[in-house]
Order: C-alpha cells, then sequence, then structure tokens
C-alpha cells in the first residue's frame, strides 16, 4: 500500500475596522482596497474556510522533495472549484448562444458536454465529489418553431390596421420592451402540447413510412 504526504490548509480571514473619509462610496471602497496598512489587523477564526488539499507528493514525509501528484478537482477549496466550472459553463453558453442567435440545434456533442458538464456542476453546489462516469447525452431535440420580436411588430401593425379598438394607439407607441416582455410571457404560459404532441405522432408516421419503404421497397 504506498503512502502519500498530502498538504492541507484552510484560509484564516484577515479583517480591520477603518474610517475613511469619501465623496461617494464607491471611492470609500476604493481608498480602502488601496489602503496598505494593517496595523490593527484581527483574524477572524469564526469565519475560516473549509480545509482542502494544496498538495500531494509520494512517499513519507515527501513534500517538495518526492515527486509531486495532480491534486483532485473535487479536494480543492469550494471557491476554486466554482471557479475554474464557471469558466467551463461560460463557454458552452457562448456556443449555445451562438447556435440560438443562427437558429441552429445545438450539436450532440455539445449536448453531451453539457451534460456531463451539469453533473459536477451539482456535485460543487452540494460540496459533493465529482461524479465518476459521464451522464448518458440527451437525445436529439428539434425546434418546430421560434417565437420572433420583430415579427411580432410586423403583427402588430396588421392588427392596428384593422381593430378599431386601438386606433388611437400608434405603431410607434408600442415599444421593444412591452414587446420582449410580451414574448416571454407567450413563451412560458403558452400550452403549445396538443401542437409538439401531433408534430411527434406525424414524425412517427413518417419513419414508420421511410422504414417501410426502406425494408419493403415493393
Amino acid at each position: 500500500m504506498p503512502d502519500f504526504t498530502i498538504e492541507t490548509t484552510y484560509h484564516l480571514p484577515i479583517f480591520r475596522h477603518r474610517t475613511y473619509a469619501a465623496e461617494t462610496l464607491g471611492a470609500a471602497c476604493r481608498a480602502a482596497i488601496e489602503d496598505d496598512n494593517w496595523d490593527i489587523a484581527e483574524k477572524d477564526y469564526d469565519s475560516a474556510g473549509e480545509v482542502h488539499v494544496t498538495g500531494v507528493w509520494e512517499g513519507t514525509h515527501g513534500a517538495h522533495t518526492s515527486p509531486s501528484v495532480l491534486v483532485p478537482a473535487q479536494f480543492d477549496e469550494a471557491v476554486q472549484r466554482r471557479a475554474r466550472h464557471f469558466e467551463i459553463l461560460l463557454g458552452l453558453l457562448k456556443i449555445f448562444f451562438d447556435d440560438a442567435h443562427a437558429a441552429r440545434p445545438p450539436s450532440l456533442d455539445w449536448l453531451a458536454r453539457s451534460a456531463w458538464e451539469i453533473a459536477p456542476g451539482e456535485a460543487i453546489l452540494g460540496n459533493a465529489p465529482d461524479p465518476d462516469e459521464p451522464v448518458d447525452p440527451p437525445k436529439a431535440s428539434h425546434v418546430l418553431a421560434r417565437l420572433q420580436e420583430d415579427q411580432v411588430r410586423n403583427a402588430i401593425a396588421s392588427v392596428l390596421q384593422v381593430d378599431d379598438k386601438f386606433r388611437a394607439l400608434s405603431l410607434a407607441a408600442v415599444t421593444d420592451d412591452d414587446i420582449h416582455a410580451a414574448c416571454r410571457t407567450i413563451a412560458t404560459t403558452m400550452d403549445v402540447s396538443d401542437f409538439v404532441g401531433n408534430a411527434e405522432f406525424q414524425a412517427a408516421l413518417a419513419a414508420i413510412r421511410a422504414a417501410h419503404r426502406r425494408l419493403h421497397p415493393d
């Protein structure tokens, strides 16, 4: 059974109370940050950070003398785990944003990567070890419709032309914020289950017909 020398650490906050005269709160905070006089510093033992691993070496009493071993991310300080995972999730979000902006469905590879990254993200929030096995990637999904705000504005123009109830309202009076809020409301409250169910049924029939033609060409 091999031996490992483990270095563990916890961070102890150091604080001070000092008054600063400044024109604004921001200026006072900046003055406090730039103040390098810590003669009145005190230690805050009640707010000490969690114990985490900061170094691993092979062998007995091997710190900085034996070969070092990479520390598994799950034994790092929680704030560092969150910071590293934030960069990963931000990168994935940018990719999905580009796909959505270009009206492209996300690729299965990136869906699978996202499904995997969600699992360690939940482990970090739960202060639990990272999962050992990747989760199963989701099946492909397909966009049936997209609610576009510029098309909604065109529809508003059409409604205002024919509906006398809104005769006194001009198209310019309906702001982009009005349209954005309305689209969000409709997107989150409108029940499209019947439409989606019908689309799924039609897709099932189309897949069955395609398989039947492939297997029984005559």
